[in-house]
């Protein structure tokens, strides 16, 4: 114990005690290792299709439902992942991506990318979703339940086949479905 109490005792000693506190919390900070045993639940409705209004005659049509243009399943990258992932145009004219009964990982920086690269199985397809074209739709919700993601104006969602649970600190798929059309 006299050693370590000498050492610190010196400039050096302090100077190294510092450094490794501060490389300690860096690490902590940028790995975030807690969010592995913290699960976040989002339970969201598909959006509803909005009511008719009522004609000059008192009769209404029904309101056009939701329409799934696309789906598939997620497979797991870095993490176990599982799911499914729907795009859906609105009655509006606008497109959501579902997840639905998603399961991962929690993690730092986690985003919900529409991409136009294939969706490879194993270490093959942990990096290969920021090489083409991908739109981010926000932060994931939830690391667990069903949540939905609008595709911005202006983005034709016909020119992607994939959807990427993303990682953007480490730029790893977590998983990743491919998009089948209907």
């Amino acid at each position: 114990m006299g050693r370590v109490r000498k050492a610190l005792g010196r400039p050096v000693g302090i100077g190294v005690l510092v450094v490794a506190v501060a490389a300690a919390g860096l690490g902590l900070y940028w790995f975030q290792p807690w969010k592995l045993w913290q699960d976040t639940t989002v339970r969201e409705a598909l959006p509803a299709a909005v009511a008719p209004s009522a004609s000059a005659a008192g009769t209404s049509s029904p309101a056009p439902e939701p329409r799934t243009l696309a789906d598939g399943e997620l497979i797991s990258h870095e993490h176990a992942t599982s799911g499914t992932v729907r795009l859906v145009r609105l009655p509006d004219g606008s497109h959501v991506v579902r997840l639905e009964d998603l399961d991962t990982s929690n993690g730092p920086d986690l985003r919900v990318w529409l991409t136009d690269a294939p969706v490879r199985e194993g270490r093959a397809g942990w990096h290969v979703f920021d090489d083409g074209e991908h739109v981010s739709l926000g932060r994931l919700k939830g690391n667990k339940g069903s949540q939905n993601y609008p595709v911005p104006a202006g983005v034709d969602p016909s020119r992607f086949t994939s959807v990427s649970i993303w990682c953007d600190r480490f730029d790893v798929s977590f998983g990743a479905a491919e998009l089948a059309r209907a």
